[in-house]
C-alpha cells in the first residue's frame, strides 16, 4: 500500500494576505472611484481595470515575497538598504496618503449607514472609528485574521448589484478589451485616480508586513532566508494567494464600474462624487434592492479597509524607527505601534469634523497614492532584485518584467495626467 498522500489544505486556509489585501483595495475610497469612472465615462475606462490586474498580481507578488523571505516589512528593508532621506520621504507620504483615505473612508461608511438607518453620520464614524481600533489592539492576531478574512465577503454585495440591473454585455465586453484613451486632463486624472486606488501604496506594506505577522505566528516557520527548505511551499502559497486576491478585487472593481456606467452614466447622471452618492443615485434607477446591496457593501469593506490603512501605517513608521511592532504583540509590548495606529485612525475621524471637503478628500487621497506609487515601486524592485536582502530568492526575470512594467505604466499615466493638466 503506498504512502497516504498528504491532506489537502482547505480552500480558506491557503487564502491570507493576498486575499484581504485584494479586498482591501476596493475600500470606500475605491468604490466612489470606480463609480465617477462609469457614470461620467460609462463602459470607457473598464479596460484599466482588466489591464491592472496582472500589473497588480507582479507587484503585490514582489511585496509578499519580500516580506517572507526577509521576515521584515518594506520600511524595514528601505531602512536597512537605503539612505535616511529616502526612508523618511517614503514612510512619510504614505502617512499622509493613508489618514486622507481613512477620512474619506470613515465619511463615505458613516454616510451609507445614515441613507439606511437614519441617525447622525459623524456618530457612525466614530463608533466605526472606535470598533476598528478595539479590533486590532485587543483582540489576538490569530482570531483577528480570520476577522479581516470574512470581511472579504461583503464584496460580493457588488456582484449580486450588477446582477440585477440590465447591462448591455455585449458593449461592456468590447470596452474592456479595446481601449479608446481620450488625450484630457479630466479623464487621464481620473485614469491615474482608477490606477492609484488599484495598485495601492498602503497594499505593498501590508502585504508584506502580513506576511511576516503569519511567518512569526506559525511555529516552525521562519524567513525563507534562514530556512531555504519552506521556499517551495509559501512561494507558491503567496503566488496563488496572489492571484485570487488581485483577481477578485478587479472582479468587484469592473462590477461597480458596469453597474453605475449602465444604470447612472445610461440615465445621464454623469457627476457621482462619493460612495454614498452613488448608491444613493442606484435607487431612483436600479430599485431599493440594488440601493441597499450597495450602501451595506460600503460598510463591509470600510471596516475591512480602514485597519489594513492604519495598520499598514502604523507599520511602516515602528520599522523606520525600529519599535516592536506588529499585531501578534500586546498593547504593553508595542505601545508605540499601536499610538501610530490609534492617532492615524483618529486623525482621520477629526479631518472627517473638520469641515475639510470629502470630495477633495477623495480625489486627493486617490491621486495623491498614484503618484507617490511610482517611487515605492521603484524601490521595491530595486530591494527584489538586490542578493543582500533577498539572498539566493531574488526575483525571476518575468517577475521582474512585471514589477518594472506595472512600475512604468503608473509612472506614464501620472505624466500623462500632469502634462494635460
Amino acid at each position: 500500500m503506498s504512502a497516504a498522500a498528504e491532506p489537502r489544505v482547505p480552500l480558506l486556509k491557503r487564502l491570507g494576505p493576498g486575499l484581504i489585501t485584494g479586498a482591501a483595495d476596493d475600500d470606500p475610497s475605491g468604490i466612489a472611484t470606480y463609480s465617477q469612472a462609469g457614470a461620467q465615462y460609462g463602459y470607457g475606462l473598464l479596460w484599466s481595470v482588466f489591464l491592472t490586474t496582472p500589473l497588480m498580481v507582479g507587484i503585490q507578488t514582489i511585496s509578499a515575497r519580500i516580506g517572507r523571505v526577509t521576515g521584515h516589512g518594506l520600511a524595514a528593508n528601505i531602512r536597512d538598504h537605503y539612505p535616511p532621506w529616502l526612508l523618511h520621504g517614503v514612510v512619510s507620504l504614505l502617512v499622509v496618503a493613508n489618514v486622507l483615505n481613512i477620512a474619506a473612508d470613515l465619511g463615505a461608511m458613516g454616510g451609507a449607514l445614515e441613507m439606511v438607518a437614519g441617525g447622525p453620520s459623524q456618530l457612525y464614524i466614530v463608533f466605526f472609528a472606535l470598533l476598528s481600533l478595539t479590533l486590532q489592539i485587543f483582540v489576538p492576531f490569530p482570531r483577528y485574521a480570520p476577522i479581516l478574512k470574512w470581511l472579504t465577503a461583503s464584496l460580493l454585495g457588488y456582484v449580486a448589484t450588477v446582477l440585477v440591473v440590465s447591462v448591455p454585455w455585449e458593449e461592456a465586453t468590447v470596452a474592456a478589451f479595446i481601449p479608446h484613451v481620450q488625450w484630457r486632463s479630466e479623464y487621464l486624472s481620473t485614469l491615474v485616480a482608477v490606477l492609484g486606488t488599484t495598485i495601492s501604496p498602503y497594499l505593498f506594506f501590508w502585504q508584506a508586513s502580513q506576511e511576516v505577522e503569519e511567518q512569526r505566528a506559525a511555529p516552525g516557520h521562519e524567513p525563507l532566508r534562514e530556512a531555504p527548505g519552506q521556499a517551495i511551499e509559501h512561494l507558491a502559497r503567496i503566488k496563488f494567494d496572489t492571484w485570487i486576491g488581485m483577481v477578485f478585487s478587479n472582479l468587484i472593481a469592473a462590477c461597480i464600474m458596469v453597474t453605475t456606467a449602465a444604470t447612472l452614466n445610461a440615465h445621464g447622471v454623469t457627476n457621482v462624487d462619493s460612495a454614498e452618492q452613488a448608491a444613493a443615485a442606484l435607487r431612483p434607477i436600479a430599485g431599493n434592492f440594488a440601493f441597499l446591496l450597495f450602501a451595506a457593501s460600503i460598510i463591509g469593506t470600510g471596516l475591512l479597509a480602514v485597519p489594513v490603512l492604519a495598520g499598514s501605517a502604523a507599520y511602516a513608521v515602528a520599522e523606520a524607527r525600529r519599535w516592536p511592532i506588529g499585531l501578534g504583540l500586546s498593547l504593553s509590548e508595542a505601545r508605540n505601534f499601536y499610538a501610530v495606529l490609534a492617532a492615524a485612525t483618529l486623525i482621520g475621524v477629526a479631518l472627517d469634523f473638520s469641515g475639510m471637503d470629502p470630495i477633495r478628500m477623495l480625489l486627493m487621497s486617490a491621486i495623491v497614492n498614484g503618484v507617490i506609487a511610482v517611487p515605492i515601486m521603484a524601490v521595491m524592485m530595486m530591494l527584489a532584485v538586490k542578493p543582500d536582502v533577498m539572498g539566493a530568492f531574488t526575483v525571476s526575470p518575468r517577475l521582474r518584467a512585471l514589477g518594472w512594467l506595472s512600475t512604468l505604466v503608473m509612472a506614464a499615466a501620472v505624466a500623462a495626467m500632469f502634462a494635460t493638466l
